[in-house]
């Protein structure tokens, strides 16, 4: 189905980048064309869109590519700023969100990478590493009920949420339980998944785990 405006979405199914998108397109209500990529023989729209890291997702807009989720997030909220915006008003309070949103992509995915990815006491080290980072996310959650506020669903949410069905996996390869030491953080993401937009864009976390298997396997980790 043709999207709003031309809009379309390319992208891969277990990719919380990507998801990310999806549940802000959600959250505005803006319909779009979803493309699932193959990124083992990457598509031609895919390699035209996004020539310098040939990467999912791309945000196609009137045949006009937007590249990198957390671009793309700012310029859906920028594009339809009519509804559920994403952003807050005031500027301090919009330059913290992206802070945080940056943190997500700096320490969430690359730490949990290394939770499934290595062994012994490098694993170990991300372990501890990941513990501090659910913390100090949860610290920055305090009690409000979404990181945009009690009643805001916004950036730091989306930015954060779809990482959260990749919990399970994180914490069978590497032992812990991300709930024993971050409590209020899983409440948060359980409250996340009550919304239309995630449930219906999150994957259930054993699939997710079996990907992981899959990706264990490629890179011989066993």
């Amino acid at each position: 189905m043709a999207g709003e405006k031309g809009v379309v979405l390319l992208d891969v199914w277990v990719s919380p980048f990507g998801q990310r998108c999806r549940i802000a397109l959600a959250e505005k209500g803006i319909e779009y064309e979803y493309r699932e990529e193959n990124l083992a023989e990457k598509s031609e729209l895919l390699v035209k869109s996004n020539p310098v890291n040939k990467k999912i997702p791309v945000l196609l807009h009137d045949g006009k590519p937007v590249c990198e989720s957390l671009i793309i997030l700012q310029y859906i909220d920028e594009v339809w700023p009519h509804k559920a915006p994403l952003l807050p008003s005031d500027p301090y309070a919009r330059a913290q969100a992206r802070f945080w949103a940056d943190y997500v992509d700096k320490k969430v995915y690359e730490c949990g990478t290394r939770l499934w990815k290595l062994k012994g006491v490098l694993q170990q080290e991300a372990k501890e590493e990941f513990i501090e980072i659910a913390k100090t996310l949860e610290a920055e959650l305090g009690d409000k009920k979404y990181f945009g506020g009690d009643s805001c669903f916004g950036f730091v949410d989306v930015a954060l949420v779809p990482f959260t069905s990749w919990f399970y996996s994180y914490e069978a390869n590497a032992g812990f339980s991300i709930e024993a030491e971050a409590p209020k953080l899983v409440a948060w993401a359980k409250r996340c998944k009550q919304r239309e937009s995630v449930a219906k864009t999150l994957y259930d976390p054993e699939k997710v785990h079996e990907f992981v298997g899959i990706l264990k396997k490629k890179y011989g980790v066993e």
